[in-house]
């Protein structure tokens, strides 16, 4: 991949390299576009440059909200799988084959982080997951603030891979994690955590994700949204659909959201004889979903612990939901207590103890004014303290801290 001139002549921000996997591969893809929402607006302070990795369909390089991306080329196109459709590591565990492409997908990102260093003038990077991203960062020894969102310190793990994650954390400037459970974990692993800090991804309250838009709430559809892979538990919520059916014969679930367990959900809703009220939309752009919070009775969320030890860092979809005032339900696993504060013995749930989630649900759907009042009151703690606006700041001002060693 070749580089692009830069102009050096002019008066400059400082300039910010991220380092990514996950990253959407056209406006308003429907992969999760959380890095980019916060590096569009890290633009106001940096001279913001993405490297992350090319996907099939999209551009090798692009302006986007006035961000530059640059995708890196790591396989012939239609081999260039690794990441999307459900994550790195759910497509390494379905495809084995795919570990083939890990050395390539490295080396390529390694390569091209330290071109670009040199030829920009990269004053900080800000590395998304401390492996393979940040162990990139701390190689290419330009200063660095890591960022782990959960997959890569809950299912990367054992001796080896530990090892190399505390070699991040002490090559880092800075690091931060997105909940207080991601800080344990780390401790647990011998990190020193004078460094690190918890600093969650944001949510649009003012703009995209709102209350209202002239759209009146259901009283019968259940919502799913998310990609379709083992931790988020949406089998538990398919089996306990027969037993909401038998109490609110008219409810049903809109499933938004695409992924490598598509068609086991589908045949186990065949299997359960749900199938006429489950209805499966795919993968959908962004600026769809608040229409979908908007409308929906209750939002569900059944995150687990899946076999390879992942687990939800902070969901992106649940803030989204809450944002827009949709009453929620969520699966009880580590780290959200950050986002849903006093509100979570409220909603948290066992989402394996089927009859126990019908229960919830059918109360939900019974008594709707109690749970959007609760719902309201969820948003307002979510609009204080998630904002993407004062989220962004605080990053700022830790990148900026960081160019400053440089």
């Amino acid at each position: 991949m070749s580089i692009p001139e830069h102009d050096n002549s002019a008066v400059r921000k400082p300039r910010l390299l991220v380092l990514a996997s996950t990253y959407p591969r056209w406006p308003n893809d429907a992969e999760p576009g959380f890095v980019h929402e916060l590096a569009k607006r890290l633009t106001m302070q940096f001279d913001v440059l993405v490297l992350c990795p090319h996907a099939p369909g999209a551009l090798k390089s692009e302006h986007m909200d006035g961000v530059e991306v640059l995708r890196y080329r790591y396989a012939p196109c239609h081999l260039e799988t690794l990441v999307n459709d459900g994550g790195i590591v759910t497509n390494l565990k379905r495809a084995k084959w795919k570990f083939l492409l890990v050395p390539g997908f490295v080396f390529a990102q390694a390569w091209q982080a330290w071109r670009l260093t040199r030829a920009r003038g990269i004053d900080v990077i800000h590395a998304h997951w401390l492996l393979p991203q940040g162990l990139i960062a701390a190689i290419v020894r330009t200063p660095f603030v890591v960022t782990s969102h959960g997959a890569d310190l809950y299912a990367l793990s054992g001796k080896f891979l530990d090892t190399l994650k505390r070699f991040v954390l002490r090559r880092a400037v800075a690091a931060t994690v997105v909940s207080s459970a991601m800080s344990d974990a780390l401790r647990g692993i011998g990190v020193q955590m004078d460094k690190v800090s918890v600093l969650s991804m944001g949510v649009d309250v003012e703009g995209r994700f709102t209350v209202g838009g002239g759209q009146s709430r259901s009283s019968d559809e259940i919502l799913f949204v998310g990609r379709l892979v083992e931790k988020k538990g949406l089998s538990y919520l398919l089996r306990a659909l027969p037993i909401v059916l038998h109490e609110k014969p008219f409810a049903h679930l809109t499933i938004a959201g695409f992924g490598p367990e598509e068609e086991q959900l589908k045949s186990l809703a065949e299997s359960l004889g749900i199938s006429e009220r489950v209805h499966f939309l795919g993968a959908l752009p962004q600026a769809d979903l608040p229409a979908l919070y908007r409308r929906a009775a209750v939002f569900v969320a059944p995150f687990v612990r899946a076999s390879s030890g992942d687990q939800e860092g902070l969901p992106v979809a649940l803030m989204e939901a809450i944002a827009c005032g949709c009453p929620v339900l969520v699966g009880d696993v580590a780290g959200l207590s950050d986002l849903l504060g006093e509100h979570r013995r409220e909603v948290l749930f066992d989402p394996r103890d089927t009859r126990a989630l019908a229960k919830r649900l059918v109360d939900m759907l019974s008594n709707p004014k109690t749970h959007r009042t609760r719902a309201l009151a969820m948003r307002d703690d979510v609009r204080k303290r998630f904002n993407w606006d004062q989220i962004a700041q605080a990053y700022a001002s830790l990148l900026l801290a960081a160019s400053s060693r440089r």
